[in-house]
């Protein structure tokens, strides 16, 4: 290429055309020549940039490269410099016939007359960019080809391939063939058939190691929140700037947790994210000067992004020795034999390939044999072949020192399965791994979040309760949101309603609604149950918020994440609108867990405290979330027996305090006796808590079972609200319970305290019932009342002579309450149920004030207080309101005399009721 002057042509015309096999004579004068230069080195440079992007693209998504390259130079997308340059990176061959300086030289012209002539050039400066890289990283005087190995060191891969291996992969090479020996087995039978564990301890090295700062840092990058499941006193952060990163980092921890919520995303949202992450990560430990392991916590049952997420790290890292994968979880009952990956049910273990997981419809796959799976999931990019594995024979027999040999013998890219059938088995391999470490070997993870607390030498802690904890139990209601849709969720959601039949609420979150429904109907949706949430848990009332168990399913991947993704900004946006702070928030599900942590809570930090149950980790959430220090129960969809909700609910429900009895152990202080007020309805329950305040005094609540049965649970949920908010003690009391399932029932709505009234069977039957009843009670926390000796009236049918006869026998009292075990006993002293006769009842009151001096602490009203509400109904009014304001007076006066008498008034004056 040639311009100037015809006379300088004239010149030199001879000499150029000896020169070229073409001359091409360029119009313009001179310089136009050279523009002609910059332009070819600026399509070279790309060519050659693109061409060393291309075939590591096409190495990491498992193609053979020469077959690529094969395939490529016959098709519209080759190039002539992807046909001269590629074959010197199959060969592995820079001898530097063009080399990487020349085109940092020529693209650095290039860019500088893009300069001048104010052109944005952005594909030059990236292959500029990338010779730099490759001649910074000491290949530059190597032939140009060699900007290849900038992407084979960040992607971890080769793209030289020898002639030999470029054999045709068809799709059978990587498709999953299942041994047909693989079935399902009994767990006995199979744990039963390997060597004993290894004889030593190896936590205590591993914490030597970690103690002395010898051992690499553990950074988790977590899929989900539910990788917690295992450890305790770990900071978890759910933001990942570098600042943040770097101050755990010089905090010098063992180990700490970034929640990625990836899981939840596309695939290719998912690989931006952790690249993100994970250079962030790099940054972060290069300023604070720490060596750092990089962990992915996913499923155990082999669910999420592999191999993508391993990929956009080892992108960022470079190559590691190998990767490791190891996804046993005794917690969840899953275990790793001879390679096969297996999911225990009860007592059998089902190979994963055979469970509900593998059909999952993002995550799908059918391997069971993990090097299988392994093939599968990255397309034959691995053959299974080639996969290398530490058996539970080199772990039981060999100890860490075999399975460091073993990890360091492994050739540099390996993948690597780790056996595992307990929890020592994996403290053998990470003493072994960290013995490797030590040696220089580095290595990216694929774990469950066993492996977590096993490379940092963590020992197990019993399950936390309220009590361990110090979190009052008798404040705001709980608040569980159920978004998993497993049928393992759907199994423990139904354990819970039928052992709470009463106690807990349940609201729904219709999917169709939110997932395909107009925005009016979501809007109304999400409106209707946090304002129903909200009034239920300042009412003390756990409450259930769950999604429609059918499950909504789209027409692909992409369509169901979308669907989860939107289901999950629902429940977000519920517990954003809740106002009340819950006395803890349980969330079942993975994504759903993160999504209410993070956009609910608005918690950027928060500490594992332990585990509720095993494989159910406790948050303290940290100062910056809308609920600091609230407990956070992180609950995965896959984990736990049937029963397990319904266990934790159990525990952390409303019962360490029982009201009844502390009110009538400090009348006992006090010597005066409670007053205890039958309500049928709002106006009763209002005139006692009114009458109570202004008398200063405790009292309770009882709902009659006729009027329970007319209430139902509308009645009771009044009483417990209007008793939690007076600023005086009241309680919530069963009067008088015959039939044994409807007092099971109350004790499940929660009521504070029972009566049981068997007595009108014979003594020894009376005895028996409620002293079954009362252990039924207790194992609930719920204070128990008995009577002994009949009250009678007229709607029982008996004479005022015949209920004289049935006072209560001091003997037999003395033995009812050594058998029983109840909490107080009501007692006849020649009081009746119902309206008295008209010559009045023999009502001994000249004993009243005896009996309270000798440890009578509790007395019934209910018909004159009644008989005050009826009459004023006779009395004309304007409105019912009027009716409602004139019977409430009269039942408080009524009331307030009652409590005067007692000698409960001005107990608790000016006093604040917690």
């Amino acid at each position: 290429m040639a311009a100037g002057s015809a006379e300088a042509f004239r010149r030199a015309g001879q000499v150029l055309e000896a020169m070229s096999e073409t001359l091409y004579v360029i119009d313009g004068g001179a310089g136009k020549g050279s523009a002609v230069k910059v332009v070819n080195q600026l399509l070279a440079g790309v060519h050659i940039a693109s061409a060393g992007e291309a075939m590591a693209l096409g190495a990491r998504m498992g193609v053979n490269p020469r077959l690529l390259y094969q395939s490529i130079i016959n098709s519209s997308g080759s190039s002539w410099m992807f046909v001269n340059r590629v074959p010197h990176m199959l060969d592995a061959d820079y001898t530097p016939l063009s080399a990487v300086n020349i085109f940092v030289k020529d693209l650095g012209i290039v860019l500088a007359q893009g300069r001048n002539c104010r052109v944005h050039l952005h594909l030059a400066a990236t292959a500029h960019q990338q010779f730099l890289s490759a001649a910074s990283g000491g290949f530059a005087f190597e032939d140009d080809a060699a900007v290849v190995k900038i992407y084979e060191k960040l992607a971890g891969i080769s793209v030289a391939c020898e002639e030999k291996d470029s054999q045709i992969i068809t799709p059978a090479a990587f498709t999953s063939h299942e041994p047909s020996n693989i079935k399902i087995i009994s767990k006995q039978e199979l744990l039963g058939t390997l060597p004993p564990q290894w004889p030593e301890d190896p936590v205590d090295q591993i914490r030597s190691s970690e103690d002395s700062k010898q051992a690499r840092v553990l950074v988790v990058l977590d899929d989900d929140p539910t990788g917690t499941q295992t450890v305790h006193g770990i900071t978890v952060l759910t933001e990942w700037t570098v600042e943040s990163i770097k101050e755990e980092f010089l905090k010098q921890p063992s180990c700490f947790f970034i929640l990625t919520n990836s899981r939840a995303l596309s695939s290719d949202k998912a690989s931006v994210l952790v690249r993100s992450i994970a250079s962030n990560v790099k940054a972060a430990a290069t300023l604070a000067e720490r060596s750092f392991t990089i962990v992915l916590r996913g499923d155990s049952t082999l669910r999420g992004h592999f191999p993508e997420e391993l990929d956009a790290v080892a992108s960022v890292i470079g190559e590691t020795d190998a990767w490791i994968i190891c996804p046993f979880f005794p917690q969840g009952g899953r275990y790793t034999i001879h390679d096969v990956h297996y999911v225990a049910d009860e007592d059998k273990l089902v190979p994963a390939g055979e469970t509900e997981f593998a059909k999952d419809a993002v995550f799908g796959y059918k391997a069971s044999n993990l090097k299988q799976w392994v093939e599968e999931k990255t397309k034959g990019r691995f053959n299974s072949k080639d996969i290398a594995s530490i058996s539970i024979d080199t772990l039981r027999n060999g100890g860490p020192e075999t399975v460091c040999k073993e990890l360091c013998r492994l050739p540099k890219g390996s993948v690597c399965i780790v056996n595992a059938a307990s929890e020592k088995d994996i403290s053998v391999f990470s003493a072994g791994m960290i013995q490797a470490e030590l040696k220089g070997r580095r290595f990216l993870c694929r774990t469950a979040a066993t492996f977590v607390s096993a490379r940092i030498g963590l020992k197990y802690k019993a399950p936390l309760t309220p009590t361990n904890l110090g979190v009052p139990t008798c404040k705001n209601g709980g608040l569980i949101v159920v978004g998993s849709y497993v049928p393992k969720t759907t199994k423990q959601v139904e354990a819970l309603r039928a052992q709470f039949p009463n106690s807990i609420h349940w609201l729904e979150l219709s999917v169709p609604n939110i997932a395909s429904g107009s925005i009016i109907s979501r809007e109304s949706e999400i409106n209707h149950i946090s304002r129903a949430a909200d009034a239920l848990l300042a009412a003390g009332i756990d409450t259930v918020i769950m999604t429609s168990r059918t499950l909504v399913t789209g027409k692909d991947d992409s369509d169901n994440l979308e669907i989860n993704s939107k289901v999950s900004s629902a429940l977000v946006e519920i517990v954003k609108r809740i106002q009340v702070y819950p006395r803890y928030l349980l969330a079942k599900g993975g994504i759903t867990s993160s999504d209410l942590a993070t956009k609910a809570m608005k918690a950027s930090k928060a500490e594992v405290l332990g585990q509720a149950l095993p494989g159910v980790p406790i948050w303290r959430l940290g100062a910056e979330s809308r609920h600091p220090g609230m407990p956070y129960i992180v609950f995965p969809g896959n984990v736990g027996s049937s029963s397990a909700i319904a266990e934790i609910v159990a525990s952390w429900s409303c019962k360490s305090l029982q009201i009844a009895k502390n009110i009538l152990l400090e009348a006992a202080n006090g010597h005066y006796a409670v007053g205890a007020f039958n309500v049928y309805n709002l106006e009763g329950i209002s005139s006692v808590i009114s009458a109570a305040k202004d008398e200063g005094s405790p009292a309770i609540l009882q709902i009659h079972p006729t009027a329970l049965r007319h209430g139902k649970g509308a009645l009771v949920a009044a009483c417990i609200s209007a008793a939690k908010t007076a600023n005086v003690p009241i309680a919530v009391h069963l009067d008088h319970g015959t039939d044994e399932q409807e007092i099971l029932d109350a004790i499940d709505m929660g009521f504070d305290s029972i009566m049981i009234d068997c007595s009108h069977l014979p003594f020894k039957e009376n005895l028996e019932r409620t002293k079954r009843i009362t252990i039924a009670a207790h194992s609930r926390n719920v204070f128990v009342e008995a009577e002994l000796g009949r009250l009678s009236g007229t709607e029982d049918g008996l004479t005022v002579e015949e209920y004289e006869e049935k006072l209560t026998d001091p003997i037999q009292a003395d033995e009812f309450l050594r058998e029983t075990k109840v909490d107080a006993l009501a007692v006849c002293i020649g009081n009746v149920h119902g309206i008295y006769p008209k010559d009045g009842p023999k009502l001994k009151f000249d004993l009243l004030q005896e009996c309270i001096k000798h440890g009578v602490r509790k007395f019934n009203v209910n018909t004159e207080v009644r008989s005050a509400y009826v009459t004023t109904l006779r009395e004309p009014k304007k409105d019912l309101l009027d009716i409602m304001s004139c019977a409430q007076d009269a039942m408080k006066t009524v009331i307030a005399e009652k409590l005067k008498v007692f000698g409960s008034s001005g107990k608790f004056l000016n006093q604040a009721h917690v």
